[in-house]
């Protein structure tokens, strides 16, 4: 594995700039509400920012303060952070994105939890991270190869975890993370310190099964109501990426605009924000996750990660129970996308920590990074 620093060519920065200053915006009326999708004015607020106030040199500068690396595993490309913890006896842990994220929305967490006493914590609650880019994420490219999904990535962390040589390892996630943290927690449970979770949903989800309808208390019925509000209003991005990823990809893959819009939309309305997304994310913040999509030309493979795992359906390691065997925690937040009955995640999981957050959504390291730290070293602290 090699030192990897991020330094994007000038020549693409001007390219961008150009394309942003001549989009050809479409006509949007009566959607002040983001009814019909992402808000025309708002976006044209995004991207004026980006042309005159965002600073790409110094963002590259903040994400290169993070030691990158990068390898080749089973023939596909793999970029991650890798910091050492500063006390007694770090964990290794292993921190997982999902779409549309990147490693980069773990930075406010990575510190705090590899150096707890310079963040006001205990040194002995100190973690090894590893963050890597999904493949086909970022700079987990070009990805060339097919069938790479969920729960074939598991196996490739396993190995990148030895080659960084920790035989025994914790992960955390949410999003495509929960259900990678889950496969190891389910495949290699012997492996897994510890498994933490936000946005738990079964393993089998893509086969078009979800949670058992009876395991709902009265109590919970709430975010029944929620999850379908959901599947009603907000999977038509998933319908197309499990289907035909390569058609919005050519759009998507040749505006920045068209692809600020896509990914802002997700961050709007999966975040606990309210309607109002820059109180969860700064603007400079918005535009970091387009411009990792953009710069490495990723939107096409990160969406195959949908067509794969729709097309190659989980199937289980074994049919024992819990089907996820390692020790694990599940958060709750009150602005997630997914919300399992606490009767299924106690006979699905080796359940031994259930936290309801009083704030927070589906980017739980980037809203509310305080209370997930808090939640892991807790989780953890065990388990040393």
């Amino acid at each position: 594995m090699d030192a990897f620093e991020i330094a994007i060519p000038d020549a693409e920065l001007e390219d961008l700039r150009y394309r942003l200053a001549h989009t050809r915006w479409p006509d949007d009326f009566a959607n002040d509400d983001w009814r019909y999708g992402v808000n025309a004015d708002y976006l044209k607020q995004l991207v004026q920012h980006w042309l005159e106030h965002y600073d790409w040199r110094a963002r590259e500068r903040m994400m290169n303060a993070l030691p990158q690396f990068r390898t080749e595993i089973n023939g596909v490309p793999v970029h991650f952070v890798h910091q050492r913890g500063k006390g007694p006896k770090p964990i290794p842990l292993i921190l997982n994105h999902g779409w549309p994220w990147t490693f980069w929305d773990f930075h406010k967490i990575i510190g705090p939890l590899t150096d707890p006493a310079a963040h006001g914590g205990d040194p002995a609650d100190a973690f090894d991270i590893v963050a890597p880019s999904l493949p086909g994420y970022a700079f987990s490219t070009p990805l060339r190869k097919t069938g790479v999904n969920f729960w074939n990535t598991a196996d490739l962390w396993v190995k990148l975890m030895q080659q960084l040589g920790y035989e025994r390892f914790g992960s955390q996630g949410g999003d495509w993370g929960s259900f990678l943290s889950a496969q190891l927690g389910h495949k290699y449970a012997e492996r897994l310190i510890g498994v933490h979770l936000h946005t738990p949903a079964p393993l089998h989800f893509m086969s078009g099964r979800g949670y058992p309808k009876e395991d709902f208390s009265e109590d919970e019925q709430d975010k029944v109501q929620k999850m379908r509000r959901f599947a009603m209003g907000e999977t038509g991005y998933m319908a197309l990426q499990q289907t035909k990823p390569q058609t919005p990809a050519v759009g998507l893959n040749d505006s920045p605009a068209g692809l600020l819009g896509w990914i802002v939309e997700k961050r709007r309305t999966w975040s606990d924000c309210g309607g109002d997304v820059e109180s969860r994310f700064t603007r400079d913040e918005l535009i970091d996750t387009v411009m990792l999509y953009w710069v490495t030309q990723s939107y096409h493979s990160s969406a195959r990660f949908y067509y794969e795992g729709a097309h190659d359906l989980w199937q289980p390691a074994h049919e024992r129970s819990p089907c996820v065997e390692a020790p694990t925690a599940i958060a709750i937040l009150p602005g997630e996308i997914t919300y399992p009955p606490r009767k299924f995640a106690e006979r699905y999981y080796n359940l031994q920590r259930w936290t309801e957050f009083p704030e927070g959504g589906h980017f739980a390291a980037m809203e509310v990074p305080e209370l997930l730290v808090e939640d892991l070293r807790a989780f953890f602290r065990d388990k040393r």
